[in-house]
């Protein structure tokens, strides 16, 4: 007899556990979603179909933004959503997957989707990536008052960017960067770089874009003063342009010693054979 009432409180214990943990709602892992501006996005419910009497529904953070009850969609739009997704959410009536239309910036965030016949509740981190402009190279001389000295480089410019990294690229090695990670707010960045060759190019890019601008050395550096044309053209090359002058100035000096000392050699020569008379 003990035995057998061991057993049922067993049994009974084993159905209150299984019946207490039916009631928790499982929330699968966090998956991630990222989308440039303007374009639209699918976020998938993970059910295949909708039952007939179930209710889902979709929240963006704490704000409930739509729901599917009874195979008709409902759209929610409350005064702490300030409207955000008005005319811009689709809802499938079979499967409960949510569609952002003419996606924004603003949009990002969590969603979660819950029902109120299941266990799981599917949470995914969207990204809304603003538009990657294609980034402008130009040339940037500067004249130092203090030493009076000139100077000429290149500089790669984007305005109004967010969440992006610039990169001077010298062939498919990154060579200088700089990036503003901050998603909510809009910078202007500026990457400097000497006057070199066109191996070089500058790239604006985000973790879904990028935007390539190479460079025309030649055309750009041309464009400097002519006192700058030294520091434009680099180190290397202005070293070699001051060696190959002094040699051609050195042997244009060379030439005309030559030819100086070969006319005087010859007149010598001419007055010993040909001696004037004296009266």
């Amino acid at each position: 007899m003990t035995k057998h009432i061991n057993h049922m409180d067993m049994f009974i214990f084993l159905c209150l556990c299984l019946w207490s943990l039916n009631g928790v709602f499982v929330a699968d892992a966090v998956k991630s979603e990222s989308v440039t501006e303007g374009e639209s996005v699918s976020l998938n419910s993970s059910f295949t179909q909708i039952h007939r009497d179930e209710e889902i529904n979709w929240k963006f953070g704490d704000i409930l933004i739509a729901k599917v009850k009874k195979n008709k969609e409902i759209k929610f739009f409350g005064d702490n959503a300030e409207g955000r997704f008005r005319d811009r959410l689709k809802l499938d009536h079979q499967t409960g997957s949510l569609t952002i239309i003419n996606s924004r910036t603003t949009d990002s965030g969590l969603y979660t989707v819950s029902s109120s016949e299941r266990d799981t509740i599917n949470t995914i981190n969207l990204t809304v990536y603003a538009r990657l402009p294609v980034p402008v190279i130009s040339s940037n001389s500067s004249l130092n008052s203090s030493s009076s000295s000139s100077s000429c480089s290149l500089v790669c410019s984007a305005v109004n960017v967010s969440h992006v990294t610039l990169s001077w690229f010298k062939g498919n090695s990154v060579f200088s960067s700089i990036r503003v990670s901050d998603l909510s707010s809009r910078s202007d960045l500026l990457l400097h770089l000497e006057c070199v060759d066109d191996s070089y190019s500058c790239v604006l890019n985000n973790p879904i874009r990028n935007q390539t601008q190479h460079l025309n050395n030649t055309q750009l550096c041309h464009t400097c003063a002519a006192e700058d044309r030294i520091h434009c053209c680099g180190f290397t090359e202005a070293v070699i342009r001051l060696a190959l002058s002094a040699l051609v100035g050195v042997a244009t000096v060379a030439v005309l010693v030559y030819d100086i000392r070969s006319r005087s050699l010859q007149q010598k020569k001419s007055v010993q054979k040909y001696p004037s008379n004296s009266d």
